[in-house]
């Protein structure tokens, strides 16, 4: 084999963050940490993404060197960032693969309330779409299925608390 070809790789991701619509960040997860170590350098990154894109009618960005693909859905917006080399469907299949299982998994309520009061499943499906920074599925019917996770099921809903501790009190009462 040629030792000038390329070494055959995994397609990888760098970063996949979700930003409220002033730019706030909700979500990150970084997977290469020489790529920006220090938290200031990964929110001064995420403010010019946002400041490129926020306004932009396009699905694909270059900044930094880097290949980042984005989407936004009433206040939040979605970005998957990978090198400049990478393949952009890739990316793309990601970020659809994320944003349609997140649009499942909260009802079709995909904002920022509703985003931020279901976070343990937002992260349950980022880690089963992307591990390492190794995309491992884009199938949302997959990850659903693998996650199994529903907003109505979330274990610390007011509803479940406030029956949880109905049941408790009545335990409590019978002994």
């Amino acid at each position: 084999m040629d030792s000038t070809s390329p070494e055959p790789s995994l397609y990888t991701v760098k970063a996949v963050f979700i930003l409220d619509n002033d730019g706030n960040r909700l979500l990150s997860k970084y997977y290469d940490p020489e790529l920006y170590p220090s938290m200031k350098e990964q929110k001064t990154f995420e403010s010019n993404i946002f400041n490129k894109t926020h306004k932009a009618d396009n699905e694909i960005a270059f900044l930094e060197g880097m290949t980042i693909v984005y989407k936004s859905s009433i206040d939040l917006f979605f970005y998957v960032a990978g090198s400049a080399q990478e393949n952009e469907l890739m990316l793309m299949s990601v970020l659809n693969c994320l944003f349609e299982s997140l649009s499942q998994i909260l009802r079709k309520n995909v904002e920022r309330r509703c985003l931020l009061d279901n976070m343990e499943g937002v992260l349950l499906v980022v880690d089963e779409i992307i591990d390492g920074g190794v995309i491992l599925e884009s199938d949302p019917q997959q990850v659903l299925q693998k996650v199994n996770y529903r907003a109505d099921d979330n274990p610390l809903s007011e509803h479940s608390v406030a029956q949880h501790i109905t049941e408790k009190l009545a335990l409590t009462t019978n002994i």
